[in-house]
Parts: structure tokens; sequence; C-alpha cells
């Protein structure tokens, strides 16, 4: 068991979008089922929790105003990439998503970014790509397109490592990976490809491994500033892994977000202005 390091907590910037317009009206993942009853009161006391937490954790939130008739598009995390104050906007695979796009590049235009990039690839902003101090990890197998990386890598400056996702419950990075901090991630080997884990055991030899019950709890779909972990409650495994190595892990209940195959990560997308 790798030594127990004192964590630091380092303050985050954080964009959500209020699921006023939330439903599961539409399938493209396997967690979603439109014939499913689901409770929109209580997605949003679930999002308000995660909200309430970044704040008491002392982060900054802002909101981007929810569209009617994008109901996916509480999980901000898909709407964009930032990284040193530089936007790459999401191109989404799926019709039913396109136009949260545009949404997040007026955002971002209207609060003064300049240095905005529309992409030529599919790409679905945090959702498949993942900052890890100076280099991104990149996801792609079901919605990123692998041509994305290229443009991520010219874009930003920084190296690019390429990893597929091979399990379709797990179809954004995000589900599969989780950034802890510069040196660290915790992650499900199932969900990618041989190739991938190889990679994976080489950058991060001393990694959390989810199993597949935190996996599929979506324990990965969390967010952490270094010290405080945000992921699900019934994470229960991950929850004590975390404390082991020296993390303070927040467990929260994001059932009714799940239901669109969502869940911490996905409902917030980190600004990174520096």
């Amino acid at each position: 068991m790798p030594e127990t390091v004192r964590r630091t907590a380092t303050r985050r910037h954080y964009l959500m979008c209020r699921p006023t317009h939330f439903e599961v009206s539409y399938a493209i993942n396997p967690w979603m089922d439109p014939d499913k009853p689901m409770d929109a009161d209580l997605a949003l006391a679930q999002w308000e929790r995660v909200r309430d937490l970044f704040v008491g954790l002392g982060h900054e939130v802002s909101y981007i105003d929810p569209v009617p008739g994008l109901p996916d598009m509480v999980f901000s995390a898909n709407g964009a990439t930032v990284v040193d104050g530089k936007v790459l906007i999401a191109k989404f695979r799926h019709r039913e998503r396109a136009a949260e796009a545009d949404a997040y590049r007026a955002w971002f235009e209207e609060h003064g970014y300049s240095d905005i990039k529309v992409p030529e690839y599919v790409n679905e902003g945090e959702g498949d790509f993942a900052p890890a101090g100076r280099r991104i990890l990149a996801g792609a197998g079901f919605r990123s397109d692998p041509g994305a990386f290229e443009e991520l890598r010219a874009f930003f400056g920084l190296p690019v490592v390429g990893l597929t996702l091979t399990d379709p419950r797990f179809y954004h990075l995000d589900t599969a990976l989780c950034v802890l901090d510069d040196d660290l991630v915790m992650y499900y080997p199932a969900a990618f490809s041989d190739e991938s884990r190889a990679v994976l055991r080489e950058l991060y030899p001393d990694a959390i491994l989810a199993t597949r019950e935190d996996a599929e709890a979506f324990g990965l779909n969390a967010v952490s500033d270094g010290l405080n972990v945000v992921l699900t409650e019934t994470a229960t495994d991950l929850i004590e892994a975390l404390r082991a190595r020296g993390f303070e892990p927040h467990g929260v209940d994001m059932s009714e977000l799940l239901k669109a195959g969502g869940a911490v990560k996905c409902c917030s997308q980190e600004i990174r202005d520096t």
C-alpha cells in the first residue's frame, strides 16, 4: 500500500448548469431509459447538494443558463475544455446534444474569453479530456473522435495521452477515470483496452483501482481539488481507498442524475484560467 501523504486543496472554478429542463426523453447511452420514472425535484436537490459542497469547500461556481429542449445541458463538463484560459468548445456526436455547443460558446464569449476554438473533430469536452498536471488524458471509443487528440495538442500545447474505452457503459473517460492530483488517478481497468491499461500502469503505478461495483455506481465520475473528493456515496470501496491515501471524500446521492448517465463530474466543468 502506498504511503499516505499530506494532501492540499487548491481552489477551483466550476461552471454548472441548473437542471431546470432535465429529463430522460431519449437514450444515447446504456444508462438512459425514457420509460423509467424520474423525479425532477429530487434531481434538482441532488445538483444543489453538489453545488453547495463546492461553495462550502471554498470553490468558485459560475452558472450557465439552461436552454429549453436541451435536457442534458446540466452535464456542463461536456460543453468545453478550458486550460490556461484557452477554450476548446465541444462538438457533440449525437444530434440531441448538438445545440449545447453554441450555448457554451456564447457563455465564454460573453464572459470575456477571446481564445476560443470551434473544433473540426467530435469532442465532448471534459467528458473525454482530463487535464492532469501538464498533460491531458484523452478518451475515445464511443464519443470523441481520435482525430481530436491532435487538435487538442496543437491548441493547448500540451502532450496528449490517448486512451481507448471498450465498454459502452463507460462511454466517456470521466465515467472510467478521475484525476485526483497532478500525479495520481483512480480508474476502472476493465473499461480500457489492453494497450491503454498498460499506459495507465506505466504513468500511474500507484493509481487507485475501482471495483466493478463502484465503477457501475459512477464513483469515478468524481471531482477532486487535491484533498477533497466529491463522489457518489454508493462507491464505498473507493471512499475507503481515498481515505487511506489521505483524501477527504464527500459522498453524495446522485440517483436521479445517474438515470441519464451522469454524476458529480458530469455536472461540473472546471475553468482553468491559469
